[in-house]
């Protein structure tokens, strides 16, 4: 899939006043500091389409895009969260889940995962916890340029062993780097497949 065009749509503060449902959409969420926005920017080609921070916990609200005029690509606030308070977090935590749970037209959520460490068990329970809201997902590993080929392979290997542990299928995964531009194909490709599903679906 070529992306001709990418742009901003509206943040919103609940799944209610998020755009009307009636496009695929796709939502990337990872912990704090995990590379969202800059793997967004690379899959658009658009330098500051999501802004970057340095400053974990940046994004905090429901942010929509639309690409092609025919999708929709969303950020999600971070799950390890910054330094905020504990009603904060709670209220994160409730926009987040509702959105997960409530949008009709989410097709896929990309949970990304920082390739450079082992398994966090923050990660390990987010997934545990799409798995039960049946919330369909896939996995980005990110930062793979950051470190060693062998070390990023053994990390991603060692978190899909965990998750044999108590998972029978495991989900698609994609190994992405910003610098070399490495998962966008892919990642596109499979967009381009759950869209062309969707309209032969008739949604």
């Amino acid at each position: 899939m070529k992306v001709n065009n990418a742009v901003y749509v509206v943040s919103s503060p609940a799944v209610e006043q998020c755009p009307k449902p009636d496009k695929p959409e796709y939502a990337f969420i990872g912990r704090s500091n995990v590379g969202k926005s800059s793997l967004i920017n690379m899959i658009c080609q658009r330098e500051n389409l999501a802004k970057t921070s340095s400053a974990p916990g940046k994004t905090k609200l429901i942010n929509h895009f639309l690409v092609n005029s025919s999708w929709f690509l969303v950020d999600l606030p971070g799950y390890g969260y910054a330094k905020i308070s504990q009603q904060q977090r709670k209220a994160w935590e409730k926009m987040i889940e509702d959105y997960l749970r409530k949008r009709a037209n989410l097709l896929n959520v990309f949970v990304l995962i920082d390739s450079r460490h082992k398994p966090q068990q923050n990660d390990l329970a987010f997934v545990n916890q799409l798995g039960r809201w049946n919330v369909p997902f896939n996995l980005v590993f990110t930062k793979a340029d950051k470190e060693k080929p062998g070390v990023v392979q053994r990390n991603v290997q060692t978190f899909l062993d965990t998750m044999k542990l108590t998972w029978q299928f495991l989900p698609q995964h994609f190994v992405s780097s910003v610098k070399e531009k490495a998962g966008r194909e892919e990642i596109l490709r499979f967009i381009d497949e759950c869209n062309k599903r969707a309209s032969e679906a008739g949604h």
